[in-house]
């Protein structure tokens, strides 16, 4: 089936191949998804639909509460076998796996996980470990992960994204939903607004670093952020329907990880900052906010970031005399001070990646200079940092490093190491090639020093 030529509905995407002018497939192999009051009831039907006898279901003790109970009610009502595993490894690292592990009942045939980010996260990469099938009851909706096809979990104190595989059926249930923290809810905006930064992330990778590209799928991503964006009063007044709408466009913003086959159109510079911070929390032992509320300062930040670049006039015999000074020694006694026991893992995705290596950068920076007034164009079509700020502080959502405990010196380690969280080219990574990292960064800092706040 041919790619729609117009944004459809989020159930139209699921489980069905689309042949895309890309030159890739896109599919999501998702079989249903139910979102709507009373939506928890049909567990029994999907279930029974699929053909499982014996689910394995996995929560916290709060998660229990909201949905697991009674999703364990409805199916030995119905004579179903069930084993609850209410978690206590929440750090949802290496022991939280081994925990699922050991508890997972040998004749188990499929696994249920009832919460949000971290527990599903948990469930996709377990069962696909496994070899199990998963379904997904949505506790709240503070992130975009509920249909994606990776986990996100804690491996050698670092955030990992782990190969996995995309829940069968989701149930967002606007009765629980609703009931969540309102906190939560606008995490789950925080999330979607950044799709922003990386959608213009990716325009530039494109050109700068030679990057796939799907006009399709950016056109469907920033259609359902751009919706959003419109909805900030609705959502302020809590009203049920918008809150619906927000896990609606975090199910679709999530599935397009398996529909284009990686984060590409809805993780970028926002996220790497934000990874960054989860980085240190972990190290910490604290996190500085939930998620969201992470991706939606790192947004504000990288709005302001690509607006102080794009005043620069840029100096290519410079950006290529700094490239060829690049001191490897001195960059890795830098990220074992940044990243502290994290340090190692950042290592490995640069020896493999590459990423900084001076001939690849030098090669960039020919490309960047052949193709500068594009890439400038598209420094200047990124949505404003003071409407996003002042959409983020409407809902009463953190938007400043103020707001989460981050310093200036700390802001300027996540502006300049955030990049090497993953191998994903950004406007951080253009800066980077251009020799402006430090300069851009400081600039912006300066001028939150003078609002207060940072």
């Amino acid at each position: 089936m041919k790619m729609y030529e117009t944004t459809q509905s989020v159930d139209k995407y699921l489980n069905v191949e689309l042949e895309c002018d890309c030159g890739r497939t896109h599919y999501a192999p998702i079989k249903a998804c139910a979102i709507g009051p009373g939506a928890l009831d049909r567990i029994v039907d999907f279930v029974r639909q699929y053909g499982y006898e014996k689910p394995y279901i996995l929560c916290d003790k709060i998660t229990y509460q909201v949905a697991g109970e009674k999703c364990e009610r409805l199916l030995k009502e119905a004579g179903y076998t069930v084993k609850v595993l209410i978690i206590k490894h929440m750090g949802f690292d290496e022991a939280t796996l081994g925990e699922i592990v050991i508890n997972k009942p040998d004749d188990c045939d499929l696994m249920i996980g009832c919460g949000t980010g971290s527990i599903t996260d948990m469930l996709r990469y377990s069962s696909f470990k496994l070899g199990l099938p998963c379904f997904t009851v949505a506790t709240g909706a503070p992130m975009d992960g509920f249909s994606a096809s990776v986990g996100i979990m804690n491996v050698d104190n670092l955030k990992a994204t782990m190969p996995a595989h995309s829940t069968e059926v989701i149930i967002g249930d606007t009765d629980v939903l609703s009931g969540a923290p309102y906190r939560m809810s606008i995490a789950g905006f925080d999330d979607l607004i950044g799709k922003y930064t990386a959608l213009n992330d990716w325009r530039i990778a494109v050109i700068a670093n030679g990057d796939h590209y799907c006009q399709k799928m950016y056109t469907l991503v920033k259609d359902y952020v751009d919706a959003m964006m419109g909805r900030v009063e609705a959502i302020k007044n809590k009203e049920p329907e918008a809150l619906g709408e927000i896990f609606n466009s975090l199910l679709l913003t999530g599935a397009t990880i398996s529909l284009y086959g990686t984060s590409r159109p809805i993780s970028g510079s926002e996220h790497h900052i934000s990874h960054y911070w989860e980085a240190l929390g972990d190290e910490r032992g604290k996190a500085f906010a939930m998620h969201g509320e992470q991706v939606a300062v790192g947004t504000v930040l990288s709005l302001m970031f690509t607006e102080e670049l794009r005043e620069r006039c840029i100096d290519f015999a410079k950006a290529r005399e700094k490239a060829a000074a690049f001191d490897k020694a001195h960059w890795v006694e830098e990220v074992k001070r940044v990243y502290s026991s994290a340090a190692d893992a950042i290592i490995a995705v640069e020896e493999k990646a590459g990423k900084n290596d001076i001939e690849g950068r030098l090669a960039r920076i020919d490309v960047i200079e052949s193709r500068w007034d594009e890439i400038k164009a598209l420094l200047d079509s990124s949505y404003s940092s003071v409407a996003m700020r002042d959409a983020l502080k409407t809902l009463g959502s953190p938007a400043d490093p103020i707001d989460i405990g981050v310093d200036a010196a700390l802001l300027r380690d996540s502006y300049i190491y955030c990049k090497e969280t993953r191998n994903v080219y950004t406007v951080y990574s253009l800066a980077w090639d251009l020799g402006l990292m430090e300069d851009v960064a400081d600039a912006v800092i300066e001028k939150l020093k003078a609002l207060g706040r940072v």
